[in-house]
């Protein structure tokens, strides 16, 4: 995801659904959710809502009721236009938290530096406010409650009256996104249960160091008549070519240089690369939808795995065909690795069912802080005719899927289709596909063999090449994106791990599987970028899981 996920950012803020004041009133609520009670006795009875020079008060037991029965009060009719099922459904929604976790995710998540800016952001906000007492209020309703609405939280609060300035209010709800927190409060959890401890990992070769081998590069573009789409393709190999045909494909306006540094790698030890980009990355693509429910056509969904599909009938013609490609290009026994909405690509081509009838439930009925942008890239798949739609490809052997954006589109057990082994990548800090909902819940549905490279504080973009990806790079509205020397650490595992992935489908599987284990990537962790690898989800974070999913 790349120029134009910035402007979903921006988008998010304020979208064409709301009207500023609306969203004003909508991002208000939504910051009183993560105030909570500083000290008990005291409980404040009004809300505040000041805008420059103007201010309302609004009681808080006329809030009560509206969410309890939807009545709206006289005190309230100022705001009727905009107190609609969406606002209710936000006051009475409910954060489970586990009583055996929920103290020690609360003062994690507090210490993180992304928890600090929101504690900072969330003083501006509620002026009357310090940061210690926003701080307490966590800390005191992890402790007295198994789970927070936001009736609850407006009661607590330690004055009669909480002042909000909603023109701060509007520059931070988009951090509000309960899908992202929800990854930062597991993100320590992560890190210690995923942990094996008292292991010296020792190996008389690195898979993550340049192969032997000299690395030729050539462009190719290939053409589909039939769908009018144009497809350029960097194809990597070296002279002595063995195993599988592997192809990477970029995320959500990319282009096909943002894993240029593991398409070297990967043909450095002998296999053949194929780069693909898809037709909607070039500069002269149709501008971007300004409607969020449509940041791509939805027919993208069916044509991004088709353009694979094409480009290995291609590729499979060009093998037989004399030059130097002949005899280069296995099409018989390929891996596809995909980066966000390749991740999704990769995954479907493996076998993964669309479920369209869960997606169009899901995007009727979220509200703006059960979505995260990889929600809206995958809503626009909605304006399918399908219900559930398989786009399986029989040459597909392996998957690896990184960072990605699949947390809605296969429905609830779409995975469970998935025929191929299959390591995915999530990132703690990644504010476009955060782990909770679009990589960890969705690792529990695949079958086995799988795998979860787990990169405690990276970000969506930590995995581009550091020296192929130009252009400007979105910002999260909490972390920025790490990326450079400072995550060399989880590239060069990337580089391990996919090679020894790749290499189970070859006589070699039995050299290469101490490199798919924790103890391999613990060896290369840092205290500043701890890394894991597993194939399961422990007991205690598959049952957290499923409890904070009830909201």
């Amino acid at each position: 995801m790349k120029r134009s996920l910035r402007s979903v950012e921006r988008q998010k803020r304020l979208p064409q659904f709301l009207n500023p004041f609306s969203y004003s009133l909508f991002s208000s609520l939504s910051i009183a959710l993560a105030v909570g009670a500083a000290t008990p006795g005291l409980t404040a009875e009004r809300l505040n809502l000041r805008l420059g020079p103007f201010e309302q008060s609004v009681s808080i037991g006329d809030l009560e009721r509206f969410a309890k029965t939807g009545e709206v009060s006289s005190t309230l009719q100022l705001y009727a236009p905009v107190l609609t099922p969406e606002v209710r459904k936000l006051l009475t929604s409910r954060l489970q938290l586990d009583p055996n976790f929920g103290e020690q995710i609360v003062n994690d998540l507090l210490k993180s530096p992304s928890g600090r800016q929101l504690l900072s952001s969330l003083q501006k906000a509620v002026p009357e406010l310090t940061v210690e007492q926003i701080q307490a209020g966590f800390w005191l309703a992890a402790r007295q409650a198994n789970g927070l609405d936001a009736i609850a939280v407006f009661k607590a609060i330690p004055q009669e009256t909480v002042t909000i300035d909603v023109s701060q209010a509007i520059g931070i709800a988009s951090q509000l996104n309960f899908s992202y927190w929800k990854s930062q409060a597991v993100s320590s959890l992560l890190e210690r249960s995923l942990k094996t401890e008292g292991t010296d990992f020792r190996s008389s070769f690195d898979p993550a160091a340049l192969g032997a081998e000299l690395v030729q590069q050539q462009t190719l573009t290939l053409y589909d008549r039939a769908r009018n789409r144009s497809l350029p393709v960097d194809l990597y190999w070296s002279g002595k070519t063995q195993g599988s045909l592997v192809v990477l494909v970029p995320g959500f306006e990319a282009n096909r240089k943002f894993l240029a540094y593991l398409a070297r790698h990967l043909a450095s030890h002998g296999l053949t690369v194929a780069a693909i980009e898809h037709p909607s990355t070039s500069r002269n693509s149709s501008p971007i939808s300004l409607n969020l429910d449509q940041l791509v056509p939805a027919k993208e969904f069916i044509d991004r795995p088709q353009d694979i599909r094409f480009i290995l009938d291609e590729l499979t013609r060009l093998n037989q065909e004399s030059g130097s490609l002949q005899g280069k290009l296995n099409t018989q026994q390929v891996t596809v690795i995909g980066h966000s909405l390749g991740g999704y690509e990769a995954l479907a081509l493996a076998g993964a069912e669309l479920n369209l009838d869960q997606l169009r439930q899901f995007c009727q009925s979220s509200n703006l802080l059960q979505r995260v942008p990889a929600d809206w890239l995958q809503c626009a798949a909605t304006g399918l005719s399908e219900h559930r739609l398989s786009l399986r490809d029989p040459r597909v052997g392996q998957a690896i899927a990184l960072n990605p954006a699949i947390g809605q589109i296969f429905g609830k057990s779409g995975l469970s289709q998935v025929a191929t082994p299959t390591l995915i990548l999530t990132g703690t800090d990644d504010t476009l596909a955060p782990a909770f909902s679009q990589q960890l819940q969705p690792f529990a549905q695949l079958p086995n063999p799988k795998y979860l490279l787990t990169a405690i504080g990276s970000t969506h973009l930590s995995v581009s090449d550091p020296t192929s990806f130009g252009g400007a790079i979105v910002q999260g509205t909490l972390v920025k994106e790490r990326r450079g020397q400072d995550v060399e650490p989880l590239r060069r595992l990337l580089q391990g791990v996919s090679l020894a992935f790749i290499k189970q489908a070859s006589p070699e599987a039995k050299t290469y599987a101490p490199f798919l284990t924790s103890a391999y990537a613990q060896s290369l962790s840092s205290p500043a970028l701890p890394l894991r690898l597993n194939r399961e989800l422990p007991t205690n974070l598959t049952r957290l899981f499923m409890l904070t999913s009830l909201l």
